[in-house]
Order: C-alpha cells, then structure tokens, then sequence
C-alpha cells in the first residue's frame, strides 16, 4: 500500500462517505432495516456517527441536522417518500440481530 499523508487520507475517505451517502440517496428502495439487518448499521447509525464525530471535534450538531446530512433532505420528508412499514419477517430478523452499537 503506497504512503499515505494524514490530509490525502482525510480527503480519501471523506469523498468514500460522500459517494456512500450518493449511493444510499439513489436507492431508496433499501429500507434501514434491510440495511440493518444486512450489515448492522442504517441511515440512521451513519447520521448518529456523524454527530458523535462533530461533537467530539465541539462542533453542536442536532440528530435532525445530521440526519438531514445523510439523507439529503429532512428525515419526515424521507420517511414520507420513501419508507415502507416493515414486513414481520423483517422485524423478527432485526430483534434477532439487534445492533448493539
């Protein structure tokens, strides 16, 4: 792996996270609990680490403001467009494998 000054790696995976959230933007159609339930992490978590992140560095960040960051627009406007009642078989996944982060 070549060397990699702290500023390229800062700006190398800022513009990672930057095409995450683009990719996450363009498919709706993947619910948070899927996401969840797949990988262990959502929207939301991405939303709540970036808060953390900001606050760790003394920067007020609200949870409405971050999620608005991640999800491109205001999370009732998301939810509104976008998210679909979970199915049982998805609920009963998640309690399964509930997160504990």
């Amino acid at each position: 792996m070549p060397e990699i000054d702290d500023k390229t790696r800062t700006e190398l995976e800022a513009a990672a996270f930057r095409r995450l959230l683009e990719h996450l933007s363009s498919r709706s159609d993947v619910q948070n609990i899927d996401l969840m339930n797949l990988a262990g992490f959502c929207r939301n978590c991405l939303a709540n680490w970036y808060k953390d992140a900001a606050e760790a560095r003394g920067l007020p960040l609200s949870k409405d403001e971050s999620r608005e960051i991640v999800y491109g627009m205001p999370y009732a406007e998301w939810q509104a467009k976008n998210q679909r009642e979970a199915s049982p078989d998805q609920i009963s996944s998640f309690e399964k494998n509930r997160p504990q982060h």
